[in-house]
């Protein structure tokens, strides 16, 4: 086995054969569904981690799952790296190819086979979007929970991959918590079917592995999702406080006190700011932090629910306590939350933390996140999931400025440490990717490490499928055998 610092470099024998292997890829395919000019492959070298940027050899784009076996069986014989792709949305660099790799997009993959109202499941291609299955059986009473903030573009194949989650996933949970089964194409082409309409499956729990696992272990094609049917009611609340230490300690206790609404959203003073100047949904200015909680449920519950909330706020000051008063407000109170990334994107370039802490260490790691930032000479803004302790700071500086860029990655670091630090993890919803895998020895241990890596290998033991992602680039090498 190759040693893990190999990947750095393009693999010369691949790029040797370049135009041989997109002769071939021709033959196999569509003219649809191959793009290998300069040119046209600039969209595909980046995702949402635009930090790294890097030309793939070629990117084939198929329509089913039969066209992603045949190229994943011929990469496989001749030894071409493969790097999946959903939207391009991952914001650590799940997506990034290599000068050697084929690129497998799925958006092309963009088909709801079956929704199963009966047995409240919807199966689709995973280049569905996250957002589409919603739209699709809204109609109906149902809706897909998993709702990450870019919901209207990231697709179901890239969540399952990073394991995605959103601001509503606190009552309904993560990806793998509505994932019944997938179809997965793996490294020599052999496709398989793990999970399906059932609740539970017998054996080992392979669909587990799977999701979450970045594409290193197979191509999701297919993916049976569970529908949920809608609320009878549901209710934003604004609560703006008067420090973020005492909004965090107001989540901890909410949370303690056994109440579990849909969703708790914590912004600071920055994100308030910046999200109220680009979507202007009456977010109180004159707070330094901000929860939105959301309730639902009948009239009653929710009455019942948002009573004990604010008896819990007033106990820790809270200043502001703002119900929507109907669906158009509801809707500008989620939209300043789901536009934050982008509204942030519009003063300043960033760099999106995603580390997990216990809800009773909320308070310590804002304060000492914004004290990282200090040190650093840089400034944070906050947005993050409250109610599970998912954070997402916001480290802003100027991209153009290799020093600011350079305090902006190590002050990311030292946040992401904190988080384990205080008993969390390094990443909630995000993936590992490129960004924090030479961090993950600060979580795991190498005996621990090495257990993964063996994992890994048992799916595809030459390291073919989304290489230099999730393990640390230490220089050892990446087999079995590791000692």
């Amino acid at each position: 086995m190759s040693d893990v610092i190999s990947f750095l470099q393009p693999r010369e024998k691949v790029l040797a054969r370049r135009s041989t292997i997109i002769a071939d890829l021709a033959d196999l395919l569509p003219a649809d569904c191959l793009v290998h000019e300069p040119r046209e492959l600039v969209p595909f070298e980046t995702d949402a981690f635009v930090a790294y940027r890097r030309l793939p050899l070629a990117v084939v784009l198929p329509h089913n799952t039969a066209q992603v076996a045949a190229v994943l069986k011929y990469c496989h014989r001749y030894g071409v790296p493969v790097v999946p792709r959903g939207a391009g949305t991952s914001l650590c660099g799940g997506a990034i190819p290599q000068e050697d790799a084929i690129v497998i997009g799925l958006s092309k993959m963009s088909r709801i086979l079956e929704v199963d109202f009966a047995n409240r499941t919807a199966t689709v291609q995973a280049g569905v979007t996250n957002l589409s299955i919603s739209d699709m059986v809204g109609p109906e009473g149902y809706f897909y929970a998993p709702d990450p903030s870019s919901q209207l573009a990231c697709t179901i194949g890239g969540n399952i991959a990073m394991n995605s989650g959103g601001a509503h996933c606190l009552k309904y949970g993560v990806t793998t918590n509505n994932l019944l089964g997938v179809k997965m194409v793996l490294m020599d082409g052999t496709v398989i079917d793990l999970g399906g309409k059932h609740l539970d499956s017998a054996g080992y729990d392979l669909l587990g592995l799977v999701c979450g696992s970045e594409g290193q272990l197979g191509i999701v094609t297919e993916a049976t999702v569970r529908l949920i049917a809608k609320p009878e009611g549901a209710r934003p609340v604004l609560f703006g406080f008067t420090s973020s230490e005492e909004a965090g300690a107001c989540v901890a206790d909410v949370i303690g006190a056994g109440i579990i609404p849909v969703a708790i959203e914590f912004m600071d003073k920055p994100a308030i700011e910046i999200c109220e100047a680009f979507a202007k949904a009456g977010y109180p200015l004159d707070v330094e932090a901000l929860l939105i909680v959301e309730v639902e449920g009948s009239e009653a519950e929710m009455e019942a629910m948002l009573a004990s909330i604010v008896e819990i706020a007033r106990r820790h000051g809270v200043k502001t306590v703002r119900e929507s008063q109907s669906a158009t407000e509801a809707a500008l109170i989620w939209k300043g939350r789901k536009s934050a990334f982008g509204a942030t994107g519009r003063i300043a370039d960033y760099i999106c933390m995603d580390g997990t802490v216990p809800l009773s260490q909320l308070s310590y790691v804002l304060k000492r996140t914004g004290e990282i930032a200090e040190g650093f000479g840089l400034r944070v803004a906050n947005v993050f999931h409250a109610g599970d302790g998912n954070m997402h700071p916001l480290i802003l500086f100027n991209a153009n400025d290799p020093v600011e860029a350079a305090k902006a990655e190590a002050a990311g670091n030292e946040i992401l440490k904190l988080c384990v630090d205080a008993g969390g993890c390094l990443t909630g919803e995000h993936g590992v990717g490129i960004e924090k895998r030479d961090l993950m020895l600060h979580q795991y241990t190498r005996a621990e490490l090495d257990q993964q890596i063996r994992v890994r290998e048992a799916f595809d033991g030459q390291w073919l499928l989304n290489p230099s992602k999730v393990f640390p680039l230490d220089g050892r090498p990446q087999t079995a055998g590791a000692a």
